[in-house]
């Protein structure tokens, strides 16, 4: 009986996700704020419903009354984060919200699947981290001097991934975290969002060839920086993000096109100087030889989402704990796995419901400074997404960047709440300007 009923949940749950990501689309398609608040709340019953047809079944899998009692706790945790950030920030972008809180249900429901210990801590980390977070679009929203600190978040920044590259903690060939007081954190994280901050202010100030100079030498201290460290992960996403917003700014096609050139060149570099680089690009270009050695993570995902196929195996039924730390980079391997192909495409479009949100929030703000954040944080957070599923599928080398919200890593959740509550500043402070205006 609780297999048929495994087996029955699967498409439950990808009509349930489908139908979540139609709602986050139809949401653009409407001028009208009254119906795209209907569009928001059919998002929160669809993934309500989802998040707890997927906890049932983990229950008769596992007959754990613990389950039970942490999935209590996620609901609680969920109303009360959209219901009062609706109450304290009354011009909330409620899709941005929505977003965060799905991403999040998958990669609870998944890593309970793989680790009920680990779901736990990776809850209380999201609990401190949304409380934490919370009062980012309060400074926002009245914190002016934020443009004036562009030599803070330059040298933040320096620091930090010095601090690593000097004394970190070396996990598969990188050197990634510091260990303060017992607790280890990776710094990278965070150095993305004062980066950001840094090219913003930089080119608030002045878009003219010696600020081009300038920011352009800085970026690539922490681009060289991380590659020291051999976190090419890290220096590949602040390197495509510094183009990005050196293009927006200056709208020069020549620098959009040198950079990217540069960069191809620099990945060439890197492929020649690091071993475990060209042990991911064998493993890439052919893991089947490799299988049993450097080529055996990427080829377990591949059998991994190849088993699933669209509509999946149903939680419990695959094997996804055989791909190595598939709780953190191929955590959308295992989700292809059990949930099916249309499940994971739902998550990826999600994502990019997200990114989507962020560019129209940048392209809204009339400020320069602002805009810019805006922009370089979409970047992050789109390059991200795609370094890790292209990486999980194939489509590129292994980056060992996680997939935000979804993957397992208390860095990753901080660092992505810290962003999508800067773009909720950012978004909230149009809107109370457009009222003003409209009252005026």
């Amino acid at each position: 009986m609780t297999n048929l009923i495994v087996e029955t949940s699967k498409y439950l749950m990808i009509l349930l996700a489908a139908c979540y990501t139609l709602f986050n689309f139809r949401y653009f398609s409407f001028k009208d704020e009254e119906r795209r608040q209907i569009m928001c709340a059919r998002q929160n019953q669809a993934m309500f419903l989802n998040h707890l047809l997927a906890y049932l079944i983990i229950y008769l899998k596992t007959e754990d009354l613990r389950v039970v009692a942490f999935y209590l706790a996620q609901v609680v945790f969920f109303l009360a984060y959209i219901y009062l950030y609706r109450l304290f920030y009354r011009n909330v972008s409620r899709l941005l919200v929505n977003n965060a809180c799905m991403l999040l249900s998958v990669g609870f429901i998944m890593l309970t699947r793989l680790s009920f210990d680990r779901a736990v801590r990776q809850f209380i980390i999201v609990a401190v981290s949304a409380l934490v977070t919370w009062i980012v679009p309060y400074i926002m929203e009245r914190v002016w001097q934020l443009s004036r600190g562009t030599w803070i978040y330059a040298g933040a920044g320096l620091v930090l991934l010095l601090a690593v590259s000097l004394v970190g903690s070396t996990t598969y060939g990188a050197q990634l975290s510091l260990e303060i007081g017992g607790f280890s954190f990776q710094p990278s994280e965070f150095v993305k969002l004062t980066f950001v901050f840094f090219v913003a202010a930089m080119f608030y100030r002045a878009a003219d060839f010696k600020s081009v100079v300038i920011a352009t030498a800085v970026a690539a201290a922490h681009v060289l920086i991380l590659v020291a460290s051999t976190d090419l992960g890290s220096a590949l996403l602040l390197f495509l993000t510094y183009v990005f917003m050196l293009f927006i700014a200056t709208s020069n096609w020549i620098y959009l096109g040198g950079g990217l050139a540069a960069g191809a060149g620099a990945a060439w570099m890197a492929w020649t100087l690091f071993p475990h680089v060209q042990n991911r690009v064998a493993a890439w270009l052919n893991p089947w030889p490799y299988i049993d050695d450097k080529g055996y993570q990427i080829t377990q995902s591949l059998f991994a989402m190849g088993t699933g196929g669209w509509f999946g195996m149903g939680l419990y039924q695959g094997m996804p704990y055989r791909i190595p730390v598939v709780e953190k980079d191929f955590i959308f391997a295992a989700i292809s796995e059990e949930l099916g192909a249309i499940f994971a495409l739902c998550v990826l479009l999600i994502c990019i419901g997200c990114f989507l949100q962020f560019m129209m929030i940048a392209g809204k703000l009339q400020a320069i400074f602002f805009k810019l954040i805006a922009f370089g944080l979409g970047v992050v957070y789109i390059v991200q997404v795609l370094l890790n599923v292209g990486g999980v599928t194939k489509f590129i080398p292994s980056t060992g960047i996680t997939l935000p919200f979804v993957s397992y890593g208390g860095s990753s959740i901080l660092s992505t709440f810290l962003l999508f509550n800067v773009i909720q500043g950012l978004y909230i402070l149009k809107r109370n300007e457009e009222e003003s205006n409209e009252e005026g």
